[in-house]
């Protein structure tokens, strides 16, 4: 291979690891999915760790992190007892995948801490000083609080609304190709 290809493909693959940890993913994730969205064929967990330099383990449980996401598809072939996987190219599937998956557990989690956290608060028997304390953390809580019900509902409306686009043209295209079974 070119020696620019071979550059360019690792550069990629950086990219990917960096973008995959300012995410909270961890790095080897943005690698492995950088390197199987490059490939033109799918790729075997072996491949994956010559690529990647990271363990076979790593790239197992990545892969399986990838796929819960949609992020990559698993492909088997016949004769074959070696999986191989395939990138997701369809980045609205990836960001709905994503959003998904974030926003129904770490989500959750987050915003039932800063709830208990801010219950906590109002149930302090707060006197002088701590009560000008108590005051500013209850303050701040609730912010954070109204912050996150308000990114959820917006992450709620975006999934919804997709949903609902995906619905409508399905519905229009049935129609026009005479499949209307309304």
């Amino acid at each position: 291979m070119d020696p620019e290809l071979v550059e360019a493909r690792e550069n990629f693959i950086q990219g990917m690891s960096r973008i995959s940890h300012f995410w909270g993913f961890p790095r080897a994730m943005g690698a492995i999915y950088g390197a199987v969205y490059l490939s033109p064929t799918p790729l075997s967990l072996d491949a994956i760790v010559e690529q990647v330099n990271v363990t076979k383990g790593s790239v197992s449980t990545n892969v399986r992190t990838l796929e819960r996401l949609g992020m990559v598809h698993k492909q088997i072939r016949l004769g074959d007892r070696k999986d191989y996987y395939e990138a997701e190219a369809d980045f609205w599937k990836i960001i709905k995948g994503v959003l998904r998956e974030r926003e129904q557990s770490e989500f959750d989690l987050a915003l039932g801490t800063v709830s208990d956290s801010l219950e906590m608060v109002k149930r302090a028997e707060s006197t002088e000083p701590d009560a000008e304390l108590a005051a500013f953390y209850q303050q701040r809580m609730e912010s954070m609080q109204r912050f996150f019900n308000s990114l959820d509902n917006i992450v709620g409306t975006l999934l919804a609304l997709d949903d609902l686009r995906l619905s409508s043209l399905q519905k229009l295209l049935g129609k026009r190709n005479g499949n209307d079974n309304s």
